[in-house]
């Protein structure tokens, strides 16, 4: 653009004459943020969300403390203004100079104005913006020279879009703010779920960035840049960019030849100041010492109104590259790439790294052939598993949630902790699940690191679209907003071998059976979910990504046809096993009732809920009266069952409390003792004892299933991580402390287990060994009898074989006087399971118990535990009465980390200490995360049920 002598004073002062091109971070400018009617206005920042600005500014308290769900509601009915001078990035816009406004990120309805000029106004929080500003900044309107960002509550734009009379009927389980969050583009639980608050935030959430481009920058290709955006600093800005690798003939319905070639396949989202007639671009890989040499692209025009894309691929020799496999069946190697564009073949252009990995991963999901059947004893049906590299693999993992209500406060730090909690557990699967957010690629971007990290420690992850627990509309309107979201994801996340596969949506072919069966009017909604998520969705993702694995919905019955796609819905066949499935029942009496238990080839989610520990509760409760139970503050943090709409306290919490308190009653001594805050901290710490049972024993279950008819090759717990401190089906709580499950996950995804499994309708016990390895696996099983004095009765060592992702029984009786050692109650003992096994050349170990009654009726004695400090925070424990079930030894409040046994160096906790076997433990300590610098030996407690009801 040029200068004309007829600008203002302002636009003068905007532009001076240098040439420059650049990329300038608006967070470097000085923002302020206002309600609608003036009467708050304080410092801001970007990225942020109007919440965490009013709590720097000291008008709020931290949002989580106490009732702040509640008493902050306030700030969901107003709208916010974010406001920012241009004035400091004068010198870099010229008289040659393009400027475009770059958002990755808006939280969600907003108009956007650059010196008084409207530029946009946008509706959807997972799409990313670009606009050409120029002309704007060299007209402002008087004196303007800012940029201005006007929120909308979304709450009052979701309330008035649905009260317009063409609104199209739809329908959504509501939580806690009712009847809109399916017509907002929005994070969905940020109206309320059952496991979190409801604060509705918004701001402008993600970086954001004023790009400039001029003809006339040195942008001579010297050396790549860390980021696309980083490239943008001369004539050239890489909006978008997106590595596939496949294999040469692959897609998302043909099978991977493995021994077939790599096609490496680039494209571009590009906005030029110069037109490129013959553009080209080459792609190295440094490691392997290949180089594409120039690919010719299609023209680039001079065009900054909107993108150009262009693509080009080649191939890479079949066994150059090492593979990238899940840590735990090979190592995640990664690859640099290196991508240069070139616009005019004297060097003038871009180039940016990128990190990436050769593999493939499948979602199989065509029908068992009748050999399978009759060979292995397959339950005929669909398939319904994953293969990585060729090889079908047990998915053992949990399902992520947002790290955080408020996206903006997020770090890579607090999500890598979550990341090697759940590879330090043995997981290699997890679900990005699809009511929360599109999980991001990298912190410049993104604000906080995502998928990177889950490619460098080898972790799969199931993404989904953005779409959980609804109905949605399919007007134009809408799925215009959509289809750029979309887009922008799966490109975005394309280069990410972590990235397994793409699924619709959360549960919603599951609602949609039931509304088409149940509700007038059913029929349509069933067309319209067919219509978007057999439909649109699959094309868009297909068409971005060739060879990705899609399904319409996270929970789903399969398909009649891949090629074209044909959803089965209720076509079924009695007796045969389709698609995949979930378990979440309440009753606590059939937690361990296997016949419950679904048979099933996959299980996407199953869980059961749990307090958070005292120290989380530490966090947020105010008063001591609080540190109850059932108190009033502690309640109404139990979103299960949901409000479904914004009654204070929760009227249906009382759901929830009840089924923890008969869980924990069923199986455990009753906690009660004459220290009020021991025995609410005991409560919590039982409740989590229950939910880790439980999933064990689901796991175990479905785990055992590879070897049956089911052939079940997957088990996805709900859920890894929390987003606050309250009731939910969490692993590890909102701070970053372990709860006793995810020492449990640590135990039951062993790659080798031994699994006692009790069917107490008529007393039989069953133990099997259960392998996931693609090798036999030989061990030695011992199983030992103890009295709870800690006197040992009698042991048995069994050797055993395990085939490929098989099982082995290694010990079964019927009749508790024949388990039970003879002469003895079952009140009085319990059986120790041990096995001994090579594994990938290491010797693996694993433990299990069996108690013939509950521990609520077992005669416990007193542990007399003793706990010695060690160098560099290890902690030996010591049984100096009887034997001490779930030995749980705490970190003081303000510090991360977790203990791992120093003889086995794996993660260890809540196990069964037993007089004269003496375990030590390591505080693996993440001062990163903690805010305590230096942990104080004396600050660590240790407990067991015990304690439940003495001091």
């Amino acid at each position: 653009m040029w200068l004309t002598t007829a600008l203002s004073a302002a636009a003068i002062g905007l532009l001076p004459t240098l040439a420059s091109a650049d990329v300038l971070s608006l967070s470097d400018l000085s923002w302020t943020l206002k309600n609608e009617n003036g009467s708050i206005v304080i410092p801001a920042k970007v990225p942020s969300q109007a919440h965490l600005d009013l709590l720097e500014a000291g008008i709020i308290t931290e949002p989580l403390l106490g009732i702040n769900d509640f008493s902050q509601r306030w700030i969901v009915d107003d709208d916010w203004t974010y406001t920012a001078d241009l004035t400091p990035f004068a010198s870099k816009i010229t008289n040659d100079t393009t400027a475009l406004l770059v958002f990755y990120g808006i939280d969600t309805v907003a108009n956007i104005t650059v010196a008084g000029h409207p530029v946009a106004w946008v509706n959807n929080q997972f799409q990313q913006y670009a606009y050409d500003v120029t002309d704007l900044i060299l007209s402002p309107v008087g004196d303007d020279t800012n940029l201005t960002v006007v929120l909308e509550s979304a709450w009052h734009y979701g309330l008035n879009v649905t009260a317009r009379p063409d609104a199209e009927p739809a329908l959504a389980i509501d939580f806690e703010y009712p009847g809109v969050r399916h017509y907002i583009r929005k994070i969905q639980s940020d109206f309320g779920w059952d496991w979190g608050p409801a604060f509705v935030p918004s701001g402008i959430f993600k970086p954001a960035f004023l790009v400039t481009l001029t003809p006339s920058a040195v942008d001579a290709i010297v050396a790549p840049a860390s980021h696309p955006l980083l490239a943008s600093t001369g004539s050239v800005f890489i909006e978008e960019s997106s590595l596939e690798i496949s294999k040469v003939g692959q897609t998302s319905t043909t099978r991977a030849d493995q021994s077939a070639d790599w096609n490496v396949n680039v494209t571009l989202a590009v906005r030029s100041v110069i037109a490129s007639d013959a553009p080209t671009l080459t792609v190295a890989i440094p490691e392997l010492n290949i180089t594409s040499g120039p690919l010719a692209l299609s023209p680039i025009p001079a065009s900054t109104n909107a993108s150009t894309f262009v693509t080009a691929k080649f191939t890479v020799p079949n066994g150059v590259p090492e593979l990238w496999f899940p840590a735990n069946l090979g190592t995640p190697r990664l690859y640099n790439f290196t991508v240069t564009l070139n616009l005019d073949g004297n060097g003038t252009g871009a180039s940016f790294a990128t990190r990436s990995g050769f593999r493939t991963i499948e979602l199989i999901q065509t029908a068992y052939s009748q050999e399978e059947i009759d060979a292995r004893g397959i339950t005929p049906g669909d398939q319904w598993h994953f293969e990585v590299n060729g090889k079908t693999f047990y998915s053992l993992g949990t399902n992520i949630i947002p790290f955080d209500p408020f996206y903006a406060r997020t770090t890579s730090a607090q999500a890598r902790w979550v990341l090697e909690s759940a590879l330090a557990s043995g997981q290699n699967m997890l679900r990005v699940w699809g009511g929360g957010i599109y999980q991001p690629s990298d912190e410049l971007t993104g604000g906080y690191d995502f998928y990177s990290i889950c490619d460098e420690l080898g972790i799969l992850a199931w993404s989904e679209l953005i779409f959980s627990d609804a109905l949605y509309p399919i007007n134009k309107f809408y799925l215009d907003t959509i289809e750029p979201e979309v887009r922008q994801n799966v490109r975005r996340v394309n280069r990410h071998p972590s990235n397994a596969q793409w699924a619709g949506g959360n549960e919603i072919e599951i609602l949609v059976g039931l509304v088409n069966q149940s509700f007038p009017g059913g029929g349509r909604l069933l067309d319209e979910f067919q219509t978007l998520f057999g439909g649109f969705l699959h094309d868009i993702v297909l068409q971005e990504e060739s060879s990705v694995s899609y399904t319409d919905c996270s929970t789903t019955n399969g398909t009649l046809s891949l090629d074209p796609y044909v959803l089965r819905y209720n076509n079924e066949t009695p007796g045969f096993i389709y698609g995949n499935t979930e378990r979440y029942n309440y009753d606590p009496t059939v937690a361990f009732d296997y016949s419950t238990y679904p048979v099933a080839r996959f299980v996407n989610e199953f869980g059961w809920p749990s307090m958070p520990s005292f120290y989380s509760w530490e966090e947020v409760l105010l008063n001591p009266e609080d540190f109850s139970f059932n108190s009033t503050v502690v309640a109404s943090r139990d979103h299960h069952t949901p409000a479904m709409g914004l009654s204070w306290p929760n009227p249906n919490s009382v759901d929830g409390q009840g089924q923890m308190t008969r869980a924990v009653e069923l199986i455990l001594p009753t906690p009660n003792t004459s220290n009020s805050n021991q025995t609410f901290a005991q409560w919590c710490w039982s409740t989590q004892i229950f939910q880790s049972l439980n999933m064990a024993s689901e796991i175990a279950w479905y785990r055992r299933g590879a070897g049956l008819g089911e052939n079940n090759l997957g088990a996805l717990v709900w859920q890894l991580n929390d987003i606050w401190q309250g009731v939910s089906w969490s692993a590890i709580e909102y701070s970053g402390r372990w709860k006793v499950l995810q020492y449990g996950l640590t135990n039951i995804f062993s790659p080798v287990v031994i699994y006692p499994f009790y069917y107490s309708n008529n007393e039989t016990l069953e133990v099997l060994v259960t392998s996931d390895r693609w090798e036999t696996v030989e061990g030695s099983a011992q199983l030992t009898w103890y009295e709870w004095s800690g006197t040992q009765l009698n042991t048995s060592t069994v050797p055993f074989s395990v085939p490929t992702l098989n099982n082995s029984l290694v010990f079964q009786a019927t009749g508790l006087d024949n388990i039970v050692p003879p002469g003895h109650n079952a009140s009085d003992v319990f059986l120790l399971l041990n096995i001994t096994a090579q594994v990938d050349n290491r010797s693996v170990t694993q433990e299990q118990y069996f108690t013939p009654t509950t521990l609520a009726q077992a005669n416990l004695v007193d542990p007399l535990i003793k706990m010695t400090p060690g160098d560099d925070l290890t902690f030996t424990l010591s049984a100096q009465g009887g034997v001490a079930p779930f030995t749980w030894l705490d970190h003081p409040a303000g510090t991360v980390g977790f203990f791992q046994d120093k003889v086995t160096g794996r993660p260890a906790n809540g196990f069964y200490l037993i007089p004269g076997i003496d375990r030590t433990l390591q505080f693996v300590f993440n001062p990163a995360l903690s805010k305590v610098a230096s942990p104080d030996p004396a600050d660590f407690v240790v407990r067991s049920v015990w304690n439940n009801t003495h001091l």
